[in-house]
């Protein structure tokens, strides 16, 4: 009788989260049995936001960020691609997010040109970074949210679909996720791994890099923080069966020379078709591409990874999987020719010039950031909606010279003069501009990988 009644025991979340909240370790099987419950809602707002305050203060074990990222995973759909007909590794990137941080919108499309297969599962803009699905939302007819069945359908034929994940992708991240939002609980570092990762394992992945920021514009702004980060979520992604390697990379500017939904569109394009190319972000582009062909198996060593990227780049079969991508979502076939016909266009434009010339000797890249919702071009609260025209471009970059006759700070996509008034104001107080060029830094500052 007691064997069966402790093999038929009621899980309790008071007992799960008393547990945690004490210190004491959770067992594998009632993390599963609390994301059941969180994902059919018999575990309530309070309980969600509890547990989650209890980790915050005591942590988790690696073996307990494992179980719950491999429990959140598995809350809903996950994708299956074998037997699908792929001839290639199926592979993906992440960003912990940034200002100008348009690196998937060119990674995807060069990764399916080397053979890999990339269906990336991106995020909305989230405070005063940008999303990566708001600027492909500012592509007219583009389906950001398809269905399962569209997306492995659009992977197969093009090589890779950059989309939002649907309601049955990791349900129990999405409710752990709003409460964490009004709980104060966002910044746990176990809360944070396991819920980018139960994503990225929900797309049925056979390796990832990571993007992780650090600096003025990064969500861990600290160094030592964004290494924390990257090496909890290699950890935990290793533990939990997928091949990772993050690089730590410097987001205390602006990342390319644009910021802003369409504008960003606008910059990849010419990016990958070489029209335009900004040097920063082209090597963050490329490095990160350079690992996951190696990951892969596409690629002997990230050196040989390097060369296949440069020349997807260079022979324009990148930009043409961009184009087949788009089209097979929805929206127009000729956007790589003729964005100018389809992207959405900002009334005023408006050059904004420091007080006094000089060099830019650093920039607080959030508060570039903060201008740009504050025109409309991110979300103030989750309701808002964006206006994908507004933002800049032009932005100058740590040690250029400024001013008039030189050149602007960068240059405001507005609405009304009333925007254009407002956005100036912040990007002067964003900049700070004096006589000394500053020391460079490197744009690569770190990879974690184990044993790779």
């Amino acid at each position: 009788m007691a064997g069966s009644q402790m093999k038929d025991r009621v899980f309790l979340p008071q007992e799960f989260i008393r547990r945690k909240r004490d210190g004491g370790a959770v067992k594998a099987e009632d993390i599963d049995a609390y994301i059941r419950g969180v994902t059919d809602g018999s575990v309530t707002e309070g309980q969600v936001a509890a547990f989650s305050m209890a980790v915050f203060f005591r942590g988790m074990s690696l073996d307990e960020r494992v179980a719950l990222t491999r429990a959140m995973t598995h809350s809903g759909t996950v994708l299956d691609w074998s037997g699908k007909g792929l001839d290639g590794p199926v592979l993906d990137k992440h960003s912990t997010g940034g200002i100008g941080d348009k690196v998937s919108l060119i990674l995807g499309p060069i990764v399916a040109a080397c053979g890999g297969y990339v269906p990336m599962i991106s995020g909305r803009g989230l405070g005063h970074t940008g999303g990566t699905l708001d600027k492909l939302d500012s592509i007219p007819g583009y389906r950001s949210q398809p269905d399962v069945e569209t997306v492995e359908r659009v992977v197969r034929a093009t090589g890779c679909a950059i989309i939002g994940a649907t309601g049955d992708v990791a349900p129990a991240d999405k409710r752990i996720y709003a409460i964490r939002d009004v709980t104060g609980t966002v910044e746990s570092l176990d809360l944070i791994t396991a819920s980018i990762l139960s994503k990225k394992l929900a797309a049925g992945l056979g390796g990832l890099v990571m993007d992780v920021k650090f600096g003025s514009g990064a969500f861990a702004a600290a160094f030592d923080d964004a290494v924390a980060l990257a090496e909890s979520l290699v950890t935990v992604a290793e533990g939990a069966g997928l091949p990772t390697v993050a690089l730590l990379t410097d987001m205390n500017q602006v990342l390319g020379r644009a910021a802003g939904n369409a504008l960003e569109v606008r910059e990849s394009i010419d990016l990958l078709t070489g029209r335009v190319v900004d040097r920063r972000l082209r090597e963050v582009t490329l490095a990160l591409t350079a690992e996951l062909l190696c990951l892969g198996g596409l690629a002997e060593t990230v050196e040989e990874g390097l060369g296949r990227a440069k020349q997807a780049l260079e022979d324009g079969t990148a930009a043409e999987r961009f184009g087949r991508m788009v089209a097979a979502l929805g929206g127009p076939a000729d956007l790589v020719e003729e964005y100018d016909r389809h992207l959405a266009t900002a009334v005023v434009k408006r050059d904004v010039f420091p007080e006094t010339a000089g060099n830019v000797t650093a920039v607080d890249a959030r508060a570039v950031g903060v201008a740009i919702v504050a025109i409309g071009g991110g979300r103030a609260a989750p309701e808002e909606v964006i206006d994908h025209a507004v933002g800049l471009t032009d932005v100058a970059a740590i040690g250029e010279a400024v001013g008039p006759g030189e050149r602007p700070l960068a240059t405001v996509h507005a609405r009304d003069q009333a925007q254009a008034d407002r956005a100036a104001s912040m990007l002067r107080e964003a900049f700070s501009v004096g006589n000394g060029v500053p020391e460079a830094t490197p744009l690569i500052a770190r990879r974690v990988a184990e044993g790779r």
